[in-house]
């Protein structure tokens, strides 16, 4: 009883409450564009010489604020905005109308799912192994060699990176596709033709991904370890003779891996909005890609679905984190 009152009630409160105002602003903040989505739209018909009568333009406008979910007051367009997110009904999209926005999520987030989950997880475990370690053992020249490297990288603006990357071992040597999902004219079935393909084409993504990410993870960690190995409980352990492997990894990286396990979480609730640059470079059909695309074309519909999606995976993530984080730290009790 105590653990649900001192420690699970405030924080499902304030997982509620974040939670609710991230939605509020997904709401708000589309309708603070520039753009107006049905302007456009009525401009893009009369680009092609398609000639509106007054009385069908008034329609249309109607008719447009209804799919946008833009009719009524600001108040009555929240209120409409909740029903449809409780619903999980965010209407048609506009710039791929009359396809509804959570069959464009459904199709599209798999693919970012698929490919930013896994290597943020990777370059999270090497960066925090690889860099504890080299911390530890700073004065090696291996841990010299690896900073030198990660120092030289990191500076590196990622889409750079990822275009170096995508010259060298896609067009000059080619070892990996340029771009895509998968291959042109393979039909996305369970079957080793698919599964092979699809993974050809996320190798080299995920390459610049878990590079960037393991570089990043790699010098937090690494600084982290040099403070906590003058620690006097680390030194104490050494006096007694414990092995020192049992030391690097029971006591020095477990206790300066904590900020980065939240980090880690943060990071799993930014992969649902997508890596806008790494599917931009590599043409790959996630949901990043979708969400430039009606950021571009003002289609409210799909940026508030994408951007509430977003807020619950990072406020979820967290919350879960929160919970679990005295299993990482043995000092975090439940009160």
């Amino acid at each position: 009883m105590s653990f649900i009152r001192g420690y699970l009630l405030p924080r499902a409160i304030q997982y509620v409450l974040v939670t609710f105002l991230g939605l509020t602003a997904a709401f708000v903040l589309p309708r603070l564009m520039p753009i107006n989505p049905i302007q456009q739209r009525i401009a893009q018909y009369q680009s092609f010489g398609v000639y509106i009568p007054p009385e069908q333009r008034d329609v249309m406008i109607r008719t447009l604020k209804e799919l946008y979910g833009l009719e009524g007051t600001l108040f009555e367009q929240y209120i409409a905005f909740w029903k449809r997110l409780l619903r999980g009904d965010f209407g048609p999209s506009l710039a791929q109308f009359p396809t509804p926005v959570m069959e464009l999520v459904s199709r599209h987030l798999p693919w970012t799912l698929g490919l930013l989950a896994l290597t943020t997880l990777l370059g999270w475990v090497f960066g925090t192994i690889v860099g504890g370690v080299a911390g530890y053992y700073a004065r090696s020249r291996w841990a010299k060699i690896l900073d030198g490297i990660a120092m030289l990288v990191r500076p590196i603006p990622y889409y750079i990176l990822s275009l170096l990357l995508l010259l060298l071992l896609a067009y000059v040597f080619p070892i990996f596709p340029l771009g895509g999902g998968a291959a042109v004219g393979v039909q996305l079935a369970l079957n080793l033709q698919t599964i092979w393909s699809i993974l050809r084409h996320a190798a080299l993504p995920a390459l610049t991904l878990i590079i960037a990410g393991g570089v990043t993870h790699f010098q937090a960690m690494k600084l982290i370890v040099q403070g906590v190995r003058a620690e006097d409980y680390v030194t104490y352990a050494k006096a007694a003779g414990i092995d020192e492997r049992r030391v690097v990894f029971r006591y020095v990286i477990r206790n300066a891996m904590l900020p980065t396990v939240t980090q880690l979480g943060l990071s799993f609730g930014f992969v649902f909005s997508g890596a806008l640059i790494t599917e931009m470079v590599f043409a790959y059909p996630g949901i990043g890609w979708v969400l430039y695309n009606a950021v571009m074309n003002g289609d409210y519909n799909l940026i508030m679905a994408i951007a509430c999606i977003s807020v619950v995976a990072i406020t979820t993530s967290v919350f879960i984190l929160d919970l679990l984080y005295p299993l990482v730290d043995p000092r975090v009790r439940y009160r």
